[in-house]
């Protein structure tokens, strides 16, 4: 980024109801847990896949194949807007067979947000009551202010 240009925060957020995501492609993503956010990083040229714990963010090697593959079918995550923007992917409850997977497009500060109340949280080797409680208190503000879009 050329000295005196900031990128503006973003403000949008999205909840993708039609996003396409196989099992196999979020397998081949090589996320080992259930919720992550990717986004284009301007300074690395790439896109870089992070997920939460307990110890803060952690970032995942991403194949570019299975992204890419992804990407064709969702036109909507060529509109991301690098470093600010995010699909943030929520694939708890979907793991648990009881609810549908969630895909939004977030800002950035949100999937952070995201990231601090789980360090803050996290109890024990499986995060406790409190930190589910919290995540299922996020994403519910989040479906709230959320615009839905049918792509």
């Amino acid at each position: 980024m050329a000295a005196g240009k900031y990128r503006r925060v973003a403000r949008r957020a999205l909840l993708l109801r039609n996003f396409h995501m196989t099992e196999a492609q979020w397998e081949d993503l090589l996320i080992p847990i259930n919720m992550a956010f990717f986004f284009q990083s301007s300074v690395e040229g790439r896109v870089v896949a992070l997920y939460p714990s307990p110890a803060g963010p952690v970032e995942s090697l991403l194949p570019l194949d299975a992204w890419n593959e992804i990407v064709q079918q969702n036109a909507i995550l060529g509109q991301l807007q690098p470093d600010i923007e995010a699909l943030l992917v929520n694939r708890v409850g979907h793991a648990r067979e009881f609810s549908q997977a969630e895909y939004f497009i977030a800002p950035m500060d949100e999937c952070y947000k995201l990231v601090g109340l789980i360090r803050a949280n996290w109890k024990g080797l499986s995060g406790g009551s409190e930190v589910w409680v919290e995540i299922g208190r996020f994403f519910s503000d989040l479906r709230l202010q959320a615009d839905n879009v049918l792509e």
